[in-house]
């Protein structure tokens, strides 16, 4: 399986040198999104041999991530694989999401779980990621345990599929709910998560009140 990891950036110059250096240990192509940044992150990931594609203006998340999707189809990549460029994610744990994926072909998401473990997640994220997983779990009728989790790995033929549009932290809902209505199988899988000191990009209240009123759009629309 030809898989492309995608990284979304904005001012990770202190960590993007040491997570593109594993993944390429690892021989996997990955291309590094630079949402805007203030700080050198793209220049450091040029130097550390990823393929940069720069946001000249901070878009969000969202945004960030469409274009990588888009890189990877232009590719022609089977499947792309997303993480975070602050260290949360550990590439260690890439090659566990392709063997599931190779071995399922039915497969065609497949979302790391922190919940087996989350000791070191702060106890509001804990609840909201609990409340919004049941929800999307009812309203896609699969069992998704870690709706938030942005570690992914997503196929090709879903990619093709889905038609996104949100361009902040609520993309990570938006791809369930897209997916689950084109009839795609979610699987979850466990993965290692670190949480460091240094302050996260997402706000718990003001990513959950995204998070209810692109629900309320999703479903207005739909009438």
């Amino acid at each position: 399986m030809k898989t492309c990891v995608i990284i979304p950036t904005h001012n990770e110059s202190n960590t993007i040198a040491g997570l593109i250096s594993q993944i390429r240990n690892l021989n996997f192509d990955l291309v590094v999104i630079d949402d805007g940044s203030t700080d050198s992150t793209a220049v450091i990931a040029e130097k550390s041999g990823a393929a940069v594609i720069r946001n000249t203006i901070n878009q969000g998340k969202g945004a960030a991530l469409i274009r990588g999707f888009e890189y990877c189809l232009k590719n022609n990549f089977d499947a792309a694989i997303t993480l975070d460029g602050d260290g949360q994610h550990l590439p260690e744990d890439i090659p566990n999401f392709v063997s599931l994926a190779d071995k399922k072909e039915e497969i065609g998401i497949i979302i790391g779980n922190r919940m087996f473990n989350r000791r070191n997640m702060p106890f509001i994220r804990v609840i909201t990621n609990k409340f919004m997983s049941w929800l999307l779990s009812k309203i896609i009728g699969q069992k998704i345990y870690d709706s938030q989790c942005g570690f992914r790995l997503i196929k090709r033929k879903v990619l093709e599929k889905v038609s996104l549009k949100t361009h902040k932290f609520e993309i990570e809902s938006e791809i369930i709910i897209e997916a689950g209505r084109n009839g795609v199988k979610i699987e979850s899988i466990p993965i290692q998560t670190v949480y460091r000191k240094e302050r996260s990009h997402i706000n718990p209240f003001v990513d959950t009140f995204r998070f209810f009123r692109f629900i309320s759009r999703k479903f207005d629309h739909k009438k």
